[in-house]
């Protein structure tokens, strides 16, 4: 039962949101308790399923949520609940390997960990973090995050109303103007050729990469919408400085390539991991100008499981 603290929010309020999935999140739970994976292996595997998209509500907050918190400098839910998410997540990993393998007797005696975690994470946010959020934001905080929230998700089976529920603004006409460092322009020469700003954006679209551009100040300014993404990204980042944008145990290694980015010791890093069963190549770029002085970094994700696998040559058209 939501608490009668926040009955009078809208509908589509973010906060709402959150306690919408909370209730989804106790049943999956009441629903995991009551299932006997050695009885019914599959249906605790379904549940455990719906459980792990979890993963929507912790990118949100980390993505949409935190960084209106940094800009009102309230900071510790950045560091703090990210790392408690990176438990819950390297929690929910061993456990679906345990399932997996079916090693039951270790998925009973690892869940109780893995709900203890949950229902303390909840507690947390339900009478720190959203009280204080509530009193903290403003009103056009909350609709800017709420705009943000459709491209990552949510655990709800149906999209949420919109917040105010009738306002719509489509991505393609979300012109919101936000303080940065640097003045916007719609020039379209560049060094070779000519392009049209619908042109570049369906460049950038169609890249099968994830680009993201941190500036010289460390904010990130921009990143591409493409397709077939890496990690998630959502337009909550943008403005928001870099530091932010990691999880707390990588942010170490970032601020490292940027110093010696700015310093001019080094121009690029690269990194491989295994992410969701894909290999996913990650580099970093210094970019600078023609005097060489420091403009920012570039970040660049790919998946190259599927070109790692080339061999030999294919010098026709196969499109079979």
């Amino acid at each position: 039962m939501v608490d009668s603290a926040y009955t009078t929010l809208e509908k589509g309020h973010p906060i709402g949101i959150y306690l919408e999935e909370k209730n989804v999140i106790h049943n999956l739970i009441n629903e995991l308790i009551e299932t006997d994976p050695e009885i019914e292996y599959q249906k605790f595997y379904n549940i455990f399923n719906n459980l792990s998209t979890i993963e929507k509500r912790f990118v949100r907050k980390e993505n949409q949520f935190f960084p209106y918190l940094e800009k009102h400098n309230w900071n510790g839910p950045s560091k703090g609940m990210w790392s408690f998410h990176d438990t819950l997540r390297e929690q929910i990993r061993l456990l679906r390997a345990d399932l997996e393998n079916k090693n039951i007797e270790k998925v009973k005696n690892n869940l109780e960990y893995l709900l203890e975690g949950i229902y303390r994470l909840l507690n947390v946010e339900e009478t720190v973090l959203f009280p204080n959020a509530l009193e903290l934001l403003e009103e056009k905080d909350w609709i800017e995050m709420r705009k943000g929230e459709d491209e990552i998700g949510w655990m709800l089976a149906t999209k949420p109303s919109n917040y105010p529920e009738n306002q719509y603004i489509h991505p393609s006409e979300d012109f919101t103007q936000r303080n940065m460092d640097f003045t916007s322009s719609d020039a379209s020469h560049y060094d070779e050729g000519f392009m049209t700003v619908e042109q570049v954006n369906l460049l950038f679209r169609t890249l099968p990469l994830d680009l993201t551009y941190v500036d010289e100040n460390d904010k990130v300014i921009f990143y591409n919408r493409g397709e077939e993404r890496v990690f998630p990204r959502s337009a909550g980042i943008i403005g928001r400085e870099v530091k932010f944008c990691h999880p707390p145990k990588s942010v170490d290694t970032v601020l490292k390539i940027l110093e010696e980015f700015k310093k001019g010791a080094k121009n690029e890093a690269s990194f491989w991991i295994n992410y969701k069963e894909r290999l996913i190549y990650i580099r970093y770029f210094a970019v600078r100008d023609n005097d060489k002085n420091y403009k920012g970094v570039i970040e660049m994700s790919q998946d190259i499981t599927d070109i790692k696998k080339i061999e030999g040559e294919q010098r026709l058209l196969n499109w079979n």
